[in-house]
């Protein structure tokens, strides 16, 4: 039994969101991935990181938001522009959100302005194009569509046609918002995940006898035992655990352990920053400690929460400045923490509570109403099918009866046309033989006058023959 709205759930398993986070605070720190990274001293070490490729355009993941490909191609254009790049390079993230660098866009080029207006109308066009299909689905031609396009904030949408300043604004914080409450959404599907879970072995147990439920029980606490049973996970961000990623997963001397080239081994694209991608990277040497695909104990799906939670707490205690990027003195700030070098313990997932039975009776109580939901639609359409094909039945009949009066009319019509050929013939018949013995009758008719005057003749003559004897 699956979660009705599971096509709704952002996958546990999809890219962690990354420096488009810089693109959706909007344009700012878009420029700043092209400044060069902070040269570092890295005499320590024997390793050598590759330089990025000047003009090399840098491949952003999807960042989540359905209008994601609309926000790609703004900053594209806006990037082309040089007027509007060198105020984004000096604009510092408060002026981006309140709106003062979309002022901005009055003073673009016209080409750059055209291809935005153009941008904006085939996003509207999109846009309209989904609300017919949402509403052709449930056949509703009664709702405003225009009232519908409100529900879309990323936009101006009462001015369909040009690409304005507002359009611009309402991007940035649309994004920005959004992004916001993307973990936050991605922390309440999880914990719909486990409560279903949890759901569905309690309704399975139900279906077993007293036995068998004991042995499933005592296998489920085993399980959870076996789980639990693992090595220390470190802090994330700790001195300890870069420490494990340097020894481990760079293969450098732990004694030699540098922050600042630790830092750039890590800035894998070289932009000067650790974004959410390139930090979650990080956990994985800890995340591996706690769950591996092959055993049935662990759930990868509790794997990606937990790298989840590790890069929040990083976040919260490097990012300064809440832009969701670690520059390298925000890191290295870090570093000289107390924290840093005695961090507390980490509390993995299964350590902690992640819901309530409340919570668990309301979610099963919301699950069980969309049970009679699902139920009653399914009736609907139960009887809807039964409605076609009789109806179905109704016409196939009518089309039997149709094709039989076809043929019974096409049999009358070959028996016809064979009673008019047969008397045809017979009329032929008919005539023929009324001409043959009209034939006949003249030939014999013809040679017993011939007989009787040749008779005659021979009669006549022998007469004069008798009276001279």
């Amino acid at each position: 039994m699956m979660y009705v709205n599971a096509c709704d759930l952002v996958s546990f398993q999809m890219k962690r969101l990354s420096i488009l986070l810089q693109h959706c605070l909007l344009l700012m720190t878009c420029l700043l991935m092209a400044l060069e990274a902070v040269p570092i001293d890295i005499d320590k070490t024997k390793v050598k990181a590759e330089g990025h490729v000047e003009g090399e355009k840098v491949e952003n993941p999807d960042t989540g938001l359905y209008y994601d490909e609309y926000l790609r191609q703004v900053i594209d254009v806006l990037e082309t522009d040089k007027h509007f790049r060198e105020k984004l390079q000096t604009a510092d993230i408060e002026e981006i959100k309140s709106g003062k660098l979309s002022r901005e866009l009055d003073l673009v080029s016209h080409h750059v302005r055209t291809r935005l207006d153009e941008l904006k109308r085939q996003e509207v066009a999109r846009l309209r194009m989904l609300i017919k299909a949402k509403m052709d689905s449930i056949q509703d031609t009664g709702i405003d569509h225009q009232a519908l396009l409100k529900q879309f904030e990323h936009l101006n949408h009462q001015n369909p046609d040009t690409f304005e300043p507002k359009d611009l604004d309402m991007l940035i914080k649309a994004a920005t918002s959004d992004l916001e409450n993307y973990d936050k959404t991605r922390h309440e599907e999880f914990k719909k995940y486990e409560m279903m879970k949890e759901h569905e072995r309690r309704e399975y147990l139900k279906t077993l006898d007293e036995e068998k439920r004991k042995r499933e029980e005592s296998k489920f606490e085993e399980m959870k035992k076996k789980h639990g049973d693992h090595p220390k996970v470190h802090h994330p961000g700790s001195k300890d655990q870069l420490k494990e990623v340097w020894e481990e997963a760079d293969g450098l001397d732990p004694n030699e352990f540098d922050p600042k080239t630790f830092f750039k081994l890590h800035d894998v694209n070289n932009d000067g920053f650790l974004d959410e991608q390139e930090l979650e990277a990080l956990f994985t040497k800890e995340l591996e400690k706690v769950y591996d695909p092959k055993n049935e104990e662990d759930d990868m799906v509790e794997m990606e929460e937990e790298r989840l939670r590790m890069r929040e707490h990083v976040m919260n205690e490097v990012d300064i400045n809440k832009d969701r990027l670690v520059t390298l003195e925000e890191f290295l700030r870090a570093t000289e923490k107390k924290e840093f070098l005695e961090p507390d313990s980490w509390e993995t997932l299964d350590q902690q509570q992640l819901f309530t039975e409340d919570e668990l009776k309301e979610f099963e109580n919301h699950i069980s109403q969309q049970e009679d939901e699902l139920r009653k639609k399914a009736e609907e359409l139960q009887k809807q099918k039964e409605e076609l094909q009789r109806q179905h039945d109704q016409l196939q009949a009518q089309k039997q009866e149709l094709q039989q009066l076809v043929n019974t009319k096409q049999e009358m019509h070959r028996n016809t046309q064979q009673e008019v050929i047969s008397l045809y013939h017979q009329d032929m018949s008919k005539n023929q033989l009324s001409e043959l013995i009209k034939f006949t009758v003249n030939h014999l008719c013809l040679n017993f006058i011939t007989s009787l005057l040749f008779g005659v003749g021979k009669g006549w003559e022998g007469t004069g023959n008798q009276s001279e004897t």
